[in-house]
Protein backbone atom coordinates (compact mmCIF):
# COMPACT_ATOMS: atom_id res chain seq x y z
CA UNK A 1 0.00 0.00 0.00
CA UNK A 2 1.46 3.43 -0.93
CA UNK A 3 2.59 5.94 1.69
CA UNK A 4 1.48 9.56 1.36
CA UNK A 5 2.98 12.64 3.00
CA UNK A 6 0.60 15.46 3.79
CA UNK A 7 0.44 18.96 5.21
CA UNK A 8 -2.80 20.31 6.65
CA UNK A 9 -4.21 22.95 8.94
CA UNK A 10 -6.76 22.42 11.74
CA UNK A 11 -10.28 23.50 10.78
CA UNK A 12 -10.36 25.70 13.88
CA UNK A 13 -7.11 27.41 12.89
CA UNK A 14 -3.56 26.86 14.01
CA UNK A 15 -0.13 25.85 12.82
CA UNK A 16 0.48 23.74 9.75
CA UNK A 17 0.75 20.02 10.51
CA UNK A 18 2.66 17.44 8.49
CA UNK A 19 2.69 13.66 8.61
CA UNK A 20 2.57 10.36 6.75
CA UNK A 21 -0.22 7.83 6.26
CA UNK A 22 -0.63 4.53 4.39
CA UNK A 23 -3.78 4.54 2.27
CA UNK A 24 -4.79 3.40 -1.21
CA UNK A 25 -5.19 6.80 -2.92
CA UNK A 26 -4.97 10.57 -2.49
CA UNK A 27 -8.78 10.72 -2.15
CA UNK A 28 -8.57 8.36 0.81
CA UNK A 29 -5.93 10.61 2.39
CA UNK A 30 -8.14 13.69 1.91
CA UNK A 31 -11.09 11.85 3.49
CA UNK A 32 -8.86 10.74 6.37
CA UNK A 33 -7.76 14.35 7.00
CA UNK A 34 -11.35 15.58 6.93
CA UNK A 35 -12.25 12.98 9.57
CA UNK A 36 -9.41 14.33 11.68
CA UNK A 37 -10.93 17.85 11.26
CA UNK A 38 -7.96 18.98 9.20
CA UNK A 39 -7.97 21.02 5.97
CA UNK A 40 -5.55 19.47 3.41
CA UNK A 41 -2.90 21.80 1.99
CA UNK A 42 -0.74 19.30 0.07
CA UNK A 43 -0.84 15.52 -0.41
CA UNK A 44 1.98 13.67 -2.20
CA UNK A 45 2.82 10.02 -2.64
CA UNK A 46 6.11 9.14 -0.98
CA UNK A 47 8.62 7.41 -3.23
CA UNK A 48 9.82 4.05 -1.96
CA UNK A 49 13.47 4.04 -0.94
CA UNK A 50 15.84 1.09 -1.06
CA UNK A 51 17.30 1.10 2.43
CA UNK A 52 18.07 -1.27 5.24
CA UNK A 53 16.10 -0.73 8.45
CA UNK A 54 17.13 -1.89 11.90
CA UNK A 55 13.85 -0.93 13.58
CA UNK A 56 13.01 1.93 15.91
CA UNK A 57 15.38 0.78 18.64
CA UNK A 58 12.46 0.44 21.08
CA UNK A 59 11.28 -3.06 21.99
CA UNK A 60 7.67 -3.96 22.68
CA UNK A 61 8.64 -4.77 26.27
CA UNK A 62 9.91 -1.19 26.73
CA UNK A 63 6.57 0.18 25.51
CA UNK A 64 4.64 -2.18 27.81
CA UNK A 65 6.63 -1.06 30.87
CA UNK A 66 6.24 2.60 29.89
CA UNK A 67 2.49 2.17 29.42
CA UNK A 68 1.94 0.35 32.74
CA UNK A 69 3.98 2.89 34.71
CA UNK A 70 2.23 5.76 32.95
CA UNK A 71 -1.19 4.27 33.80
CA UNK A 72 -0.22 3.81 37.46
CA UNK A 73 0.91 7.43 37.79
CA UNK A 74 -2.20 8.86 36.12
CA UNK A 75 -4.44 6.61 38.25
CA UNK A 76 -2.64 7.85 41.37
CA UNK A 77 -3.55 11.43 40.49
CA UNK A 78 -0.19 12.71 39.21
CA UNK A 79 -0.47 15.44 36.56
CA UNK A 80 0.23 14.41 32.97
CA UNK A 81 3.33 16.59 32.59
CA UNK A 82 4.86 15.40 35.87
CA UNK A 83 4.22 11.74 34.95
CA UNK A 84 5.97 12.16 31.61
CA UNK A 85 8.88 13.94 33.27
CA UNK A 86 9.35 11.07 35.75
CA UNK A 87 9.13 8.47 32.99
CA UNK A 88 11.70 10.32 30.90
CA UNK A 89 14.14 10.25 33.81
CA UNK A 90 13.75 6.59 34.74
CA UNK A 91 13.41 4.96 31.30
CA UNK A 92 16.54 2.94 30.52
CA UNK A 93 16.14 2.81 26.74
CA UNK A 94 17.84 5.92 25.38
CA UNK A 95 15.73 6.09 22.23
CA UNK A 96 12.48 5.87 24.20
CA UNK A 97 13.78 8.40 26.75
CA UNK A 98 14.36 10.96 23.99
CA UNK A 99 10.93 10.26 22.50
CA UNK A 100 9.24 10.78 25.90
CA UNK A 101 11.10 14.09 26.29
CA UNK A 102 9.81 15.19 22.89
CA UNK A 103 6.28 14.15 23.86
CA UNK A 104 6.63 16.08 27.13
CA UNK A 105 7.72 19.19 25.23
CA UNK A 106 4.77 18.93 22.84
CA UNK A 107 2.30 18.49 25.70
CA UNK A 108 3.77 21.50 27.53
CA UNK A 109 3.35 23.46 24.29
CA UNK A 110 -0.38 22.84 24.35
CA UNK A 111 -0.79 19.73 22.20
CA UNK A 112 -2.88 16.79 23.31
CA UNK A 113 -1.07 13.65 24.41
CA UNK A 114 -2.42 11.75 21.38
CA UNK A 115 -1.10 14.39 18.95
CA UNK A 116 2.27 14.37 20.69
CA UNK A 117 2.51 10.58 20.44
CA UNK A 118 1.40 10.67 16.80
CA UNK A 119 4.56 12.62 15.95
CA UNK A 120 6.56 9.48 16.76
CA UNK A 121 4.89 6.89 14.55
CA UNK A 122 8.03 4.73 14.55
CA UNK A 123 7.48 4.05 18.27
CA UNK A 124 3.75 4.53 18.92
CA UNK A 125 1.39 2.82 16.50
CA UNK A 126 -1.89 4.24 15.21
CA UNK A 127 -3.68 1.84 17.53
CA UNK A 128 -1.80 3.26 20.52
CA UNK A 129 -2.46 6.87 19.46
CA UNK A 130 -6.16 6.36 18.76
CA UNK A 131 -6.77 4.60 22.06
CA UNK A 132 -5.00 7.39 23.95
CA UNK A 133 -7.13 9.93 22.07
CA UNK A 134 -10.28 8.03 23.10
CA UNK A 135 -9.04 7.90 26.70
CA UNK A 136 -8.39 11.65 26.77
CA UNK A 137 -11.81 12.40 25.28
CA UNK A 138 -13.59 10.12 27.77
CA UNK A 139 -11.54 11.07 30.82
CA UNK A 140 -10.42 7.45 31.33
CA UNK A 141 -6.80 7.71 30.23
CA UNK A 142 -5.52 5.49 33.08
CA UNK A 143 -7.96 2.68 32.20
CA UNK A 144 -7.10 2.92 28.51
CA UNK A 145 -3.37 2.77 29.24
CA UNK A 146 -3.85 -0.39 31.33
CA UNK A 147 -5.84 -1.98 28.50
CA UNK A 148 -3.07 -1.02 26.12
CA UNK A 149 -0.44 -2.67 28.30
CA UNK A 150 -2.44 -5.90 28.49
CA UNK A 151 -3.05 -5.86 24.75
CA UNK A 152 0.62 -5.25 23.93
CA UNK A 153 1.73 -8.08 26.23
CA UNK A 154 -0.66 -10.60 24.68
CA UNK A 155 0.12 -9.47 21.14
CA UNK A 156 3.85 -9.74 21.81
CA UNK A 157 3.35 -13.24 23.24
CA UNK A 158 1.47 -14.23 20.07
CA UNK A 159 4.28 -12.95 17.84
CA UNK A 160 6.90 -14.79 19.90
CA UNK A 161 4.94 -18.04 19.51
CA UNK A 162 5.03 -17.70 15.71
CA UNK A 163 8.71 -16.75 15.63
CA UNK A 164 9.56 -19.58 18.03
CA UNK A 165 7.85 -22.07 15.75
CA UNK A 166 10.00 -20.96 12.82
CA UNK A 167 13.37 -21.14 14.62
CA UNK A 168 13.59 -24.95 14.50
CA UNK A 169 13.09 -25.42 10.73
CA UNK A 170 15.31 -22.44 9.89
CA UNK A 171 18.16 -23.80 12.02
CA UNK A 172 17.81 -27.31 10.57
CA UNK A 173 17.71 -26.07 6.99
CA UNK A 174 20.70 -23.83 7.68
CA UNK A 175 22.72 -26.75 9.06
CA UNK A 176 21.70 -28.92 6.10
CA UNK A 177 22.76 -26.22 3.63
CA UNK A 178 26.16 -25.82 5.32
CA UNK A 179 26.66 -29.60 5.33
CA UNK A 180 25.86 -29.85 1.61
CA UNK A 181 28.21 -26.97 0.72
CA UNK A 182 31.06 -28.49 2.77
CA UNK A 183 30.55 -31.88 1.12
CA UNK A 184 30.48 -30.42 -2.39
CA UNK A 185 33.50 -28.14 -1.97
CA UNK A 186 35.85 -30.11 0.31
CA UNK A 187 34.83 -33.79 0.46
CA UNK A 188 33.62 -34.64 -3.06
CA UNK A 189 36.84 -33.42 -4.81
CA UNK A 190 38.87 -35.91 -2.71
CA UNK A 191 36.71 -38.79 -3.89
CA UNK A 192 36.85 -37.44 -7.44
CA UNK A 193 40.68 -37.61 -7.49
CA UNK A 194 40.59 -41.14 -6.13
CA UNK A 195 38.09 -42.28 -8.77
CA UNK A 196 40.09 -40.63 -11.57
CA UNK A 197 43.24 -42.48 -10.47
CA UNK A 198 41.44 -45.84 -10.32
CA UNK A 199 39.81 -45.51 -13.74
CA UNK A 200 36.60 -47.16 -12.55
CA UNK A 201 33.45 -46.21 -14.54
CA UNK A 202 31.25 -43.93 -12.43
CA UNK A 203 27.53 -44.61 -11.85
CA UNK A 204 25.07 -41.90 -12.90
CA UNK A 205 24.33 -40.68 -9.31
CA UNK A 206 28.08 -40.26 -8.68
CA UNK A 207 28.55 -38.35 -11.95
CA UNK A 208 25.67 -36.06 -11.00
CA UNK A 209 27.12 -35.26 -7.56
CA UNK A 210 30.59 -34.64 -9.03
CA UNK A 211 29.07 -32.32 -11.64
CA UNK A 212 27.35 -30.36 -8.84
CA UNK A 213 30.66 -30.10 -7.00
CA UNK A 214 32.53 -28.87 -10.08
CA UNK A 215 29.79 -26.38 -10.90
CA UNK A 216 29.73 -24.95 -7.38
CA UNK A 217 33.54 -24.63 -7.25
CA UNK A 218 33.71 -22.92 -10.65
CA UNK A 219 30.62 -20.73 -10.41
CA UNK A 220 30.10 -20.15 -6.68
CA UNK A 221 29.93 -16.41 -7.32
CA UNK A 222 27.14 -16.89 -9.86
CA UNK A 223 25.16 -19.15 -7.50
CA UNK A 224 25.53 -16.66 -4.65
CA UNK A 225 24.59 -13.75 -6.89
CA UNK A 226 21.56 -15.60 -8.23
CA UNK A 227 20.32 -16.35 -4.70
CA UNK A 228 20.79 -12.73 -3.61
CA UNK A 229 19.10 -11.48 -6.78
CA UNK A 230 16.19 -13.86 -6.34
CA UNK A 231 15.74 -12.72 -2.76
CA UNK A 232 15.84 -9.07 -3.83
CA UNK A 233 13.30 -9.59 -6.64
CA UNK A 234 11.01 -11.54 -4.32
CA UNK A 235 11.22 -8.75 -1.75
CA UNK A 236 10.38 -6.10 -4.37
CA UNK A 237 7.51 -8.20 -5.67
CA UNK A 238 6.12 -8.53 -2.15
CA UNK A 239 6.26 -4.74 -1.78
CA UNK A 240 3.77 -4.36 -4.65
CA UNK A 241 0.05 -4.71 -3.95
CA UNK A 242 -0.39 -7.63 -6.35
CA UNK A 243 2.72 -9.41 -5.06
CA UNK A 244 1.78 -8.98 -1.42
CA UNK A 245 -1.70 -10.36 -2.05
CA UNK A 246 -0.41 -13.32 -4.11
CA UNK A 247 2.28 -14.34 -1.59
CA UNK A 248 -0.03 -13.97 1.40
CA UNK A 249 -2.61 -16.14 -0.34
CA UNK A 250 0.01 -18.83 -0.88
CA UNK A 251 1.06 -18.63 2.78
CA UNK A 252 -2.53 -19.12 3.98
CA UNK A 253 -2.95 -22.06 1.61
CA UNK A 254 0.07 -23.97 2.98
CA UNK A 255 -0.96 -27.21 4.78
CA UNK A 256 0.22 -26.61 8.36
CA UNK A 257 1.96 -23.23 8.37
CA UNK A 258 -1.08 -21.64 6.71
CA UNK A 259 -3.28 -22.87 9.56
CA UNK A 260 -0.95 -21.23 12.10
CA UNK A 261 -0.92 -17.96 10.15
CA UNK A 262 -4.70 -17.92 9.78
CA UNK A 263 -5.37 -18.55 13.48
CA UNK A 264 -2.75 -16.00 14.52
CA UNK A 265 -4.31 -13.41 12.21
CA UNK A 266 -7.79 -14.10 13.61
CA UNK A 267 -6.48 -13.78 17.18
CA UNK A 268 -4.71 -10.51 16.35
CA UNK A 269 -7.73 -9.09 14.50
CA UNK A 270 -10.28 -9.89 17.20
CA UNK A 271 -8.11 -8.74 20.10
CA UNK A 272 -7.15 -5.49 18.38
CA UNK A 273 -10.69 -4.59 17.33
CA UNK A 274 -12.13 -5.66 20.69
CA UNK A 275 -9.62 -3.49 22.57
CA UNK A 276 -10.32 -0.48 20.35
CA UNK A 277 -14.13 -0.77 20.50
CA UNK A 278 -14.15 -1.26 24.28
CA UNK A 279 -11.95 1.84 24.62
CA UNK A 280 -14.39 4.08 22.80
CA UNK A 281 -12.79 4.19 19.34
CA UNK A 282 -15.39 4.30 16.56
CA UNK A 283 -15.99 1.03 14.74
CA UNK A 284 -14.95 2.55 11.38
CA UNK A 285 -11.68 3.88 12.76
CA UNK A 286 -11.15 0.64 14.66
CA UNK A 287 -11.56 -1.49 11.53
CA UNK A 288 -9.14 0.71 9.59
CA UNK A 289 -6.49 0.41 12.30
CA UNK A 290 -7.13 -3.32 12.73
CA UNK A 291 -6.71 -3.94 9.00
CA UNK A 292 -3.22 -2.43 9.10
CA UNK A 293 -2.18 -4.67 12.00
CA UNK A 294 -3.56 -7.88 10.45
CA UNK A 295 -0.15 -9.04 9.22
CA UNK A 296 -1.63 -10.57 6.06
CA UNK A 297 -2.94 -8.79 2.96
CA UNK A 298 -5.81 -11.24 2.49
CA UNK A 299 -7.02 -10.55 6.05
CA UNK A 300 -6.44 -6.83 5.49
CA UNK A 301 -8.67 -6.76 2.41
CA UNK A 302 -11.40 -8.74 4.17
CA UNK A 303 -11.41 -6.30 7.11
CA UNK A 304 -11.44 -3.25 4.82
CA UNK A 305 -14.38 -4.82 2.95
CA UNK A 306 -16.14 -5.13 6.29
CA UNK A 307 -15.40 -1.45 6.95
CA UNK A 308 -17.07 -0.45 3.67
CA UNK A 309 -20.05 -2.59 4.64
CA UNK A 310 -20.40 -0.78 7.97
CA UNK A 311 -20.14 2.61 6.24
CA UNK A 312 -23.01 1.50 3.97
CA UNK A 313 -25.20 0.61 6.94
CA UNK A 314 -24.67 -3.15 6.85
CA UNK A 315 -23.05 -5.57 9.34
CA UNK A 316 -19.40 -6.54 9.87
CA UNK A 317 -20.03 -10.27 9.69
CA UNK A 318 -21.40 -10.29 6.12
CA UNK A 319 -18.17 -9.34 4.27
CA UNK A 320 -16.09 -11.46 6.65
CA UNK A 321 -18.18 -14.49 5.72
CA UNK A 322 -17.97 -13.71 1.98
CA UNK A 323 -14.16 -13.42 2.12
CA UNK A 324 -13.86 -17.10 3.09
CA UNK A 325 -10.85 -16.23 5.28
CA UNK A 326 -12.49 -16.30 8.70
CA UNK A 327 -13.80 -19.57 10.19
CA UNK A 328 -17.61 -19.88 10.39
CA UNK A 329 -17.52 -19.91 14.20
CA UNK A 330 -15.78 -16.51 14.26
CA UNK A 331 -18.26 -15.01 11.81
CA UNK A 332 -21.23 -16.31 13.78
CA UNK A 333 -19.90 -15.08 17.12
CA UNK A 334 -19.23 -11.62 15.65
CA UNK A 335 -22.76 -11.62 14.24
CA UNK A 336 -24.18 -12.46 17.67
CA UNK A 337 -22.02 -9.75 19.24
CA UNK A 338 -23.40 -7.17 16.80
CA UNK A 339 -27.00 -8.16 17.44
CA UNK A 340 -26.69 -8.16 21.23
CA UNK A 341 -24.59 -4.99 21.48
CA UNK A 342 -21.70 -6.86 23.11
CA UNK A 343 -19.30 -6.89 20.18
CA UNK A 344 -16.24 -5.92 22.24
CA UNK A 345 -16.79 -8.73 24.77
CA UNK A 346 -17.43 -11.27 22.02
CA UNK A 347 -14.26 -10.24 20.18
CA UNK A 348 -12.22 -10.64 23.36
CA UNK A 349 -13.65 -14.14 23.92
CA UNK A 350 -12.75 -15.11 20.36
CA UNK A 351 -9.22 -13.76 20.84
CA UNK A 352 -8.74 -15.75 24.07
CA UNK A 353 -9.97 -18.91 22.34
CA UNK A 354 -7.70 -18.44 19.34
CA UNK A 355 -4.68 -17.76 21.52
CA UNK A 356 -5.05 -21.34 22.73
CA UNK A 357 -5.69 -22.48 19.15
CA UNK A 358 -2.41 -20.88 18.06
CA UNK A 359 -0.59 -22.85 20.77
CA UNK A 360 -2.11 -26.08 19.47
CA UNK A 361 -1.37 -25.15 15.84
CA UNK A 362 2.26 -24.34 16.66
CA UNK A 363 2.65 -27.71 18.40
CA UNK A 364 1.14 -29.44 15.35
CA UNK A 365 3.52 -27.51 13.08
CA UNK A 366 6.57 -28.58 15.06
CA UNK A 367 5.36 -32.19 15.18
CA UNK A 368 4.93 -32.21 11.39
CA UNK A 369 8.25 -30.50 10.71
CA UNK A 370 10.40 -32.94 12.68
CA UNK A 371 9.88 -35.99 10.41
CA UNK A 372 9.96 -33.78 7.31
CA UNK A 373 13.34 -32.37 8.30
CA UNK A 374 14.70 -35.85 9.02
CA UNK A 375 13.56 -37.09 5.61
CA UNK A 376 15.03 -34.05 3.83
CA UNK A 377 18.39 -34.42 5.58
CA UNK A 378 18.43 -38.17 4.91
CA UNK A 379 17.62 -37.81 1.23
CA UNK A 380 19.99 -34.92 0.50
CA UNK A 381 23.02 -35.63 2.67
CA UNK A 382 22.60 -39.40 2.80
CA UNK A 383 21.99 -39.55 -0.95
CA UNK A 384 25.22 -37.70 -1.66
CA UNK A 385 27.23 -40.02 0.59
CA UNK A 386 25.72 -43.15 -0.97
CA UNK A 387 26.41 -41.78 -4.46
CA UNK A 388 30.10 -41.37 -3.61
CA UNK A 389 30.40 -44.89 -2.15
CA UNK A 390 28.84 -46.68 -5.13
CA UNK A 391 32.13 -46.66 -7.15
CA UNK A 392 34.02 -47.93 -4.11
CA UNK A 393 31.74 -50.96 -3.98
CA UNK A 394 32.46 -51.53 -7.69
CA UNK A 395 36.21 -51.22 -7.01
CA UNK A 396 35.98 -53.82 -4.21
CA UNK A 397 34.03 -56.16 -6.45
CA UNK A 398 36.61 -55.79 -9.24
CA UNK A 399 39.47 -56.63 -6.83
CA UNK A 400 37.71 -59.76 -5.62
Amino acid sequence: MPTFTYSARPATGGDLRTGEVELKSKDDVVSYLHRQKLIPVAVKEKQKEFSFSFGSGVKTRDIVIFTRQFATMINAGLPLVQSLDILAEQTENEKLRNVIKDVLHDVESGNTLADALDNHAEVFTKLFVNMVAAGEAGGILDIILLRLAVFLEKNDALIRKIKGAMIYPVVIMGVALIAVVVLLIFVIPTFQEMFAASGVPLPLPTQFVISLSEGLQAYWWAVGGALVGLGFLLRQYYRSDAGELAIDKVVLALPVLGNVQRKAAVARFTRTLGTLVSSGVSILEGLEITAKTAGNRVIHDAVMGSRKSIAGGETISGPLKESGVFPPMVVQMINVGEQTGGLDEMLTKIADFYDDEVDAAVSALLSALEPIMIVVLGVVVGGMIVAMYLPIFDMIGAVQ
